[in-house]
């Protein structure tokens, strides 16, 4: 049953003839910014961001933790410890239409305050984890309450924050902290494991958590849609079905390889399943993602430009550390350190982004973005064998700074203009693609390996031949986010208003 929370109450009208004197000075003084924050929107703002950042450093903090988790725990092998990464990634990806939908059941506010709750609680278990098993379990519920944050946290801004300015700004922060939480996990799973222990990290996560769920019982109310009345439940499962077999097969092609039985068997079964949810939903009288709002354009072709900007940005990252670690023989941390410039880049461009949304639209910063993120990767071409810090730096900063923009517009255009009732779905289907971005990191893992084999002329490659499989995965990239800057111009520009 939806549950409709009573808005807050409206401030008494006020005398809005000039005051005479010099108060009449004061009253003609300039209104505030409108993208200036009240006290309240700050409020919601942090606690929101708070949330994403805690998803976000979860999965980048466990995954420089892994060898030690491995020694500590006892994992018989490499291939069963990666379990502690996918355990979380594939509840996160198959089930995020699933909880779209039951917020609007249950209400987005609701959902949010039990998905911090559990992610709090399972980061708790994690930490005190005395088994590979258990870790799992409490990877799984991680998760699983991952997957019931990001979409009720988009559309809890969504409805907090009308479209426009404070909107734009309010997901251009947003974005920056996600890519934030992505660099810090990197940078701080390295000091936290040197420096104590891999269970620190998930007492890292659980403080983030209470934080995150003391704003979340203080958020105000919020005026919800009660259009939805019940589940669509051979929708869900095969969306969640669908979904699990499509990133699970992604995640195993890049390791055993794409024809592999463990990688083509699930890929395949995942897209069966996934045709035939869209069958049942033009069927189903309350369809878990109505057909409507799958075929928008605006919906649609911003998902596709969000696989391409999560997707190649994540790949090329995994490459990056690659080649810090394998070429310029860095350690962890120092690798960790490198990505600073990336993480300054994408806050600077969280701050600003809204002001350039305002004024060229979100279609144009986009194509821009994809545009300064592909001419990012497409330079690495240029990283020497050698360490040249500024090339690095540059390089990152450069794709950091327009993946941001390319987030954070796709996120705009597909939210904008999208019914109150339908804001659940669209929260859900704008944070798929950074769980489907394991497709990046598999395909460009592969071409980097199958380059690297092919230059190798020895029993085992050379640093030479390891950068030049690099620079081969780095390149294809950046061409494929290039490819999506000028695709931009021919999906979108005439149907979305500046």
């Amino acid at each position: 049953m939806a549950v409709t929370e009573s808005s807050p109450p409206t401030e008494p009208a006020r005398d809005v003839r000039a005051p005479a004197g010099p108060a009449a000075e004061a009253a003609a003084a300039p209104a505030a910014p409108a993208t200036a924050f009240s006290s309240r929107e700050w409020l919601v703002l942090l606690t929101l961001c708070c949330a994403t950042f805690m998803c976000g450093l979860d999965f980048s903090i466990v995954t420089v933790a892994l060898p030690d988790i491995g020694s500590g725990l006892g994992f018989s092998s490499a291939g069963t410890l990666q379990w502690v990464a996918t355990a979380s990634l594939l509840p996160s990806a198959s089930l995020l239409p699933l909880f779209a939908r039951v917020a609007d059941l249950i209400g987005r506010k609701r959902l949010f305050t039990l998905g911090v709750a559990v992610f709090t609680l399972f980061s708790l278990g994690a930490a005190v984890a005395n088994s590979p098993g258990v870790l799992i379990a409490t990877r799984i519920g991680q998760g699983t309450a991952a997957a019931m944050i990001a979409p009720a946290a988009i559309a809890l801004m969504t409805g907090y924050f009308t479209e426009g300015p404070k909107r734009a700004r309010a997901l251009g922060l947003n974005g920056a902290v996600m890519s934030l939480g992505f660099v810090l996990g990197a940078l701080g799973g390295g000091i936290i494991t040197s420096g104590f222990s891999w269970r620190w990290t998930m007492v890292a996560l659980c403080v983030m958590g209470v934080l995150a769920m003391a704003g979340a019982v203080s958020l105000p109310a919020i005026r919800e849609s009660g259009a939805a009345k019940r589940m669509d439940i051979p929708g869900a499962i095969l969306a969640t079905a669908g979904l699990f077999g499509l990133v699970y097969g992604i995640s195993n092609g890049g390791d055993q390889g794409w024809s592999r039985p463990a990688a083509f068997g699930p890929i395949v079964g995942g897209l069966v399943l996934l045709a035939a949810f869209l069958l049942v939903e033009r069927r189903h009288p309350e369809p878990l993602v109505p057909l409507s709002v799958l075929n928008r354009p605006t919906v649609k072709w911003s998902g596709l430009f969000g696989v391409i900007t999560f997707g190649m940005c994540a790949g090329t990252t995994v490459l990056l550390s690659l080649y810090m670690q394998d070429v310029l023989g860095f350690t962890a941390l120092q690798a960790g350190l490198s990505y600073l410039g990336e993480g300054a880049a994408a806050t600077l461009g969280g701050m600003y982004v809204a002001k350039l949304l305002g004024r060229f639209g979100g279609v144009k910063v986009l194509s821009a973005g994809l545009l300064i993120q592909g001419a990012g990767t497409v330079a690495m071409f240029a990283l020497p064998v050698h360490v040249n810090l500024a090339a690095l730096l540059v390089t990152s900063s450069v794709m950091g700074l327009g993946h941001v923009f390319s987030v954070v517009s796709f996120i705009t255009i597909m939210t904008s203009g999208v019914s109150e009732q339908d804001q659940g779905v669209v929260g859900g289907l704008s944070q798929l693609p950074q769980y489907v971005a394991a497709i990046g990191v598999s395909g460009l893992s592969a071409i980097a390996a199958a380059r690297t084999n092919a230059l190798a002329s020895g029993a085992s490659p050379s640093r030479a031949d390891i950068l030049g499989g690099l620079h081969a995965g780095m390149v294809t990239a950046g061409v494929v986010v290039l490819a999506g800057a000028l695709l931009v111009g021919a999906t979108l520009r005439k149907r979305t208003a500046a």
